[in-house]
């Protein structure tokens, strides 16, 4: 069973370090862009692929079809199981196409272990924008469902040959299956989200509706999990594994967005200016790394310092991590300016923002740090992940 959904990303949940997404994050490989989203796939599904082949080749399909060729029924597999990745897929875009409609960014979108998922930055503002986001997928599934089981019907009529019959009838039931599970009532599921939107819509207060989404969620994941226990000890079929795997899966993702949505309806109307260390000791650019070590690294409690040039202008930060690759020996022959992170890779934001914008932009950004400036361009602050941590927590 693959689970298709979409998470929202304003902030870090409770809140862990700003995310750093590289170009092509860690143990994924892109595929492209489709209207404008980056697409791509996780190494989990090409396991998850080649087990979805290998069944339809060596079981399925030659019981649909014992007169077809060994051939055939892989040919027939292989197509079948692009023809599911690309239903994911649609599952996914038209999650991201009404996000975008209601003016919400989509980072990109990622098939993986268990179907697919689409990075949402930001959430909606209203129930009904809530509702249009998470019941589009389910609907796309189940109008695939209709589409491959018509095919399937006229394939019928027109007594095509058993197997692409019998590969049609597979894309329609197992789409309809991926409609099912996405509206069950566990968030972040689909179907949770969509009871979010009703409670929301309901009592006009966000925050309780996601708490009671959420425990639904987790409730419903132990559910699945204690099925799959059952399933494995008393059948030791395989499928209560992935089973235990998926409630597991669901647990911990329900917790974690309801972790989010709490920081951030506790850092809505905070300031950047409220959070930050004001201050900051700033290291002149020009002065070797061992200097930087000895004069600031080690009589400082800083772990991070802005980085100034001849005329003031702040160009960059500098930790003692990225003077610890440079060899003893060649700190005093190495500037700070040679190996501090450039402006261009750090956030930047004034005292008077929205600290909650910062974090957006922080949960992109190469660097853990945000410098906070004037208008003339001076560093006033710096805003870390232990700052924003210290407004969650309870007073």
């Amino acid at each position: 069973m693959a689970v298709t959904t979409h998470i929202a990303q304003d902030t870090a949940p409770q809140p862990p370090p700003p995310r750093r997404p590289a170009a092509t994050p860690l143990g994924t490989i892109p595929l492209g862009r489709i209207a404008g989203v980056p697409v791509r796939l996780n190494w989990s599904m090409l396991l998850i692929f080649w087990l979805v082949v290998w069944s339809l080749a060596e079981e399925l399909l030659p019981s649909a079809a014992p007169d077809a060729a060994r051939a055939a029924d892989w040919a027939a597999a292989l197509v079948a199981g692009v023809l599911f990745y690309a239903s994911l897929l649609v599952h996914e875009l038209a999650h991201s196409v009404v996000a975008r409609r209601r003016g919400i960014e989509v980072e990109g979108i990622t098939l993986w272990l268990f179907g697919g998922v689409a990075r949402l930055r930001g959430e909606a503002t209203s129930a009904q924008a809530e509702l249009r986001i998470a019941i589009v997928g389910p609907l796309t599934s189940l109008g695939i469902a209709v589409a491959c089981a018509l095919v399937a019907l006229a394939l019928s009529a027109l007594q095509a040959p058993a197997l692409p019959v019998a590969v049609a009838v597979w894309l329609s039931v197992v789409n309809g299956m991926l409609a099912a599970f996405n509206v069950l009532p566990a968030f972040p599921l689909d179907g949770g989200r969509v009871l979010r939107a009703a409670l929301w819509r309901r009592r006009g207060d966000k925050r309780s509706a996601t708490r009671t989404a959420a425990r639904a969620g987790t409730v419903f994941g132990w559910l699945l999990a204690a099925g799959g226990v059952v399933e494995l000890f008393t059948t030791g079929s395989a499928g209560g594994l992935w089973f235990v795997v998926l409630g597991w899966f669901l647990v911990n993702a329900a917790r974690s967005e309801a972790g989010q949505s709490a920081a951030r309806d506790a850092l809505r109307g905070v300031r950047v200016g409220d959070v930050m260390t004001r201050d900051p000791l700033v290291v002149p650019d020009w002065i070797v790394l061992q200097e930087f070590v000895d004069s600031y690294a080690m009589r400082h409690r800083f772990t991070t310092f802005p980085v100034r040039d001849l005329d003031g202008n702040v160009d960059g930060l500098i930790s003692p991590a990225q003077v610890k690759p440079i060899p003893p020996e060649q700190r005093r022959a190495v500037r700070v300016r040679d190996v501090a992170l450039p402006l261009s890779q750090v956030p930047t934001a004034r005292a008077e923002e929205p600290l909650l914008d910062l974090l957006e932009r922080m949960s992109g950004a190469t660097a853990t740090r945000a410098l906070v400036l004037d208008e003339d361009r001076r560093v006033t602050g710096i805003v870390s992940p232990a700052d924003v941590a210290r407004v969650l927590q309870p007073a």
